[in-house]
């Protein structure tokens, strides 16, 4: 059985072994943490020569981290930071994003930028929501090349039902809190979701992209081990 690393700060235990024991690293959830905990675990993972992928991260935090010199990127529409360092290797196959609208795209782009930094390749089809099908029909012949298919959107929630009756692909869907009043910040398009006609449609909880990520990279992980 292999040895479970721990790098232990006080405040936070850093999983450094997770990768070989699930198949994928570890990540850090940067809500709730100061600035000055967040450098240090940036630097526990740069002493490791690690990678590491931060989520929710608020501009102040990424400010403090950009300062203290470390080699870190972020994205402020997903709300991600990257630290530099050995990246978790590629995994076969591909995930497609989908979102139904621009408003959905911070959500979108936390689930893409996960994917991409678990080892995946990430196609982006922003703007294809039901509003304009024509929209969704004249990328559904890329998106089904497509090895897993994340399904983003708000208001009604449709657009993850609509995909799944189109491809072979699993499709997970992530409800948004985008839209008006009755869509109740999200719970509306997830019982759309959770009640989808189209079977084998995978839901995550409101704007979980980063969950919908781990999820299609899981999948991956198993095309990878059925060519072993």
């Amino acid at each position: 059985m292999m040895a479970d690393e721990m790098k232990d700060l006080g405040f936070a235990r850093l999983d450094i072994s997770r990768g070989e024991r699930t198949g994928l690293p570890e990540t850090i959830y940067c809500p709730g943490k100061t600035e000055e905990q967040l450098l240090d675990i940036l630097r526990a993972f740069r002493e490791k020569g690690l990678a590491v992928l931060g989520t929710r991260c608020s501009q102040a935090q990424a400010n403090a981290a950009c300062a203290s010199k470390l080699p870190v990127k972020y994205d402020a529409t997903a709300r991600t930071i990257l630290l530099d360092g050995e990246r978790p290797r590629l995994l076969p196959g591909s995930v497609a994003v989908c979102t139904g609208g621009t408003a959905d795209m911070p959500v979108a782009e936390e689930a893409a930028c996960t994917a991409e930094y678990f080892g995946a390749q990430v196609e982006r089809f922003y703007d294809v929501g039901v509003a304009g099908l024509h929209r969704l029909l004249s990328s559904i012949d890329s998106i089904r090349r497509a090895h897993v298919i994340i399904a983003v959107a708000g208001m009604e929630g449709a657009l993850g039902s609509v995909i799944a009756g189109l491809v072979k692909s699993p499709v997970i869907a992530v409800p948004t809190s985008v839209g008006y009043g009755a869509s109740f910040h999200g719970l509306a398009p997830l019982l759309s979701m959770l009640n989808s006609c189209a079977e084998g449609l995978s839901v995550v909880n409101i704007d979980n992209g980063f969950g919908a990520a781990v999820q299609a990279c899981r999948i991956l992980n198993l095309l990878d081990h059925h060519h072993e």
